[in-house]
C-alpha cells in the first residue's frame, strides 16, 4: 500500500493550536512515528506536509497536490483538538464510504487507549478531504487542552493505534522523535519572526522582520511591542505566555460582542487603531463593523473566519 501521511500544520503561517501542549509538536511526534512504522511494515509512504508556504490555503493545497500527484492509496491527516478544556476524546472525519471504514478501524484502536469515542464525523467541510482523490481521513487524536486527554496521551501508543487501524498489524519499530520545536532555538526564532510578520507586529524600524533565525534587536523589539499590546509582561523574551498569545490569535476563533476579552481583543483594538483596553465594548464593535464594511463583508461585528482572513490571512 502507498500511504499519504500528512503531519498537520508545522508550516508557518499554518500553525496549530496551543493548550497544555502545542499541536505542531504532537502531530510531528505522532506523524513521524506513523511514517516509520508503516515503512517498517513494508509500505510506501509519501509525506504530504509542505516545506514552505506563504499562506494557510497554500499549505492545504500543497498537501492535496502531493497526495494526488503521488497517487497514494489512502491519505491520512493527523491533528489534535483544542476547545474549552472540558471537551475530550477522539474523533475522525471522513467523506466516502471507504474512508469511513478506514476511520472506524483506526478509531476502534485509539479508544482502546482510554479516550472517549466522539465518533466518525462528516468531513465535507474540510479542504484536505474535499480535494484529495483517494479515500481520505482526518484524525483528531484527542484534546490538547484537556487534562484528562493529556494524561492518557502517549505518542508511541497513538502511533501504534493508527498503524494497526490502517494495516491490521503492529510494528515493533520504535522511534525516538525530538518533536518539541520550542526546544530548538533557531526554529523557534524563525517561526516567531514569521508569526509576528503575519500579525504585522514590527520592530523599531517599522518594517517586517527579516526571517533569518536571528534573535536580533528588531526581533526583540517586536516581541516587546506584542507583549505591550496584549498586556503581557514586557521582557522581549518569547516564553510560554507570549507563544500562547500568538497562537490564540492565529487560531482565529470567532469573536463576538459581549463574549470576548483579553489579549485577542487587545490585539484587534491595536490593529483597528482604537484605544486598547481588552474589552469588547461599543467602540470595538463599531471599529470591527467599519473594517467589515471597508472589506465588503457583512458588518455584523462578529469576527468570523472571513473577517480574520482579511485581517491576518
Amino acid at each position: 500500500m502507498k500511504y499519504g501521511i500528512d503531519i498537520g500544520h508545522n508550516c508557518s503561517p499554518d500553525t496549530g493550536a496551543k493548550g497544555i501542549r502545542f499541536e505542531d509538536n504532537l502531530t510531528l511526534d505522532v506523524g513521524n512515528r506513523v511514517i516509520a512504522k508503516l515503512k517498517a511494515l513494508g509500505h510506501e509512504v509519501v509525506e504530504c506536509k509542505p516545506g514552505k508556504v506563504d499562506a494557510v490555503r497554500e499549505s492545504l493545497s500543497k498537501r492535496c497536490t502531493r497526495a494526488n500527484a503521488s497517487k497514494v492509496d489512502v491519505y491520512v491527516s493527523i491533528h489534535f483538538n483544542c476547545f474549552n478544556t472540558q471537551a475530550n476524546g477522539t474523533e475522525i472525519f471522513a467523506i466516502s464510504e471507504m474512508s469511513r471504514k478506514i476511520a472506524k478501524s483506526i478509531l476502534d484502536e485509539i479508544i482502546k487507549l482510554g479516550f472517549f469515542n466522539r465518533g466518525i464525523k462528516s468531513g465535507s467541510h474540510l479542504f484536505v478531504l474535499r480535494n484529495t482523490d483517494m479515500p481520505s481521513i482526518l484524525i483528531e487524536g484527542c484534546f490538547l487542552d484537556s487534562q484528562k486527554d493529556m494524561k492518557l496521551f502517549n505518542p508511541e501508543a497513538m502511533a501504534n493505534a493508527i498503524v494497526k487501524g490502517l494495516t491490521g498489524k503492529l510494528s515493533t519499530e520504535s522511534v525516538h522523535v525530538v518533536a518539541d520545536e520550542e526546544q530548538n532555538k533557531d526554529t523557534t526564532i524563525l517561526k516567531l519572526q514569521k508569526s509576528l510578520n503575519r500579525l504585522k507586529i514590527t520592530g523599531t524600524n517599522g518594517k517586517p522582520l527579516v526571517e533569518d533565525n536571528t534573535n536580533d534587536a528588531e526581533t526583540k523589539s517586536a516581541i516587546e511591542k506584542f507583549q505591550s499590546i496584549t498586556g503581557f509582561q514586557v521582557n522581549g523574551i518569547a516564553g510560554d505566555t507570549t507563544w500562547n498569545g500568538i497562537n490564540l490569535i492565529l487560531a482565529k476563533r470567532v469573536i463576538r460582542p459581549n463574549h470576548a476579552g483579553g489579549p485577542i481583543v487587545r490585539y484587534l483594538q491595536h490593529r483597528l487603531g482604537i484605544d486598547v483596553d481588552g474589552v469588547y465594548g461599543p467602540q470595538t464593535e463599531e471599529a470591527i463593523k467599519k473594517f467589515q464594511r471597508q472589506n465588503a463583508l457583512l458588518p455584523d461585528g462578529i469576527l468570523g473566519p472571513i473577517s480574520w482572513q482579511k485581517l491576518i490571512g
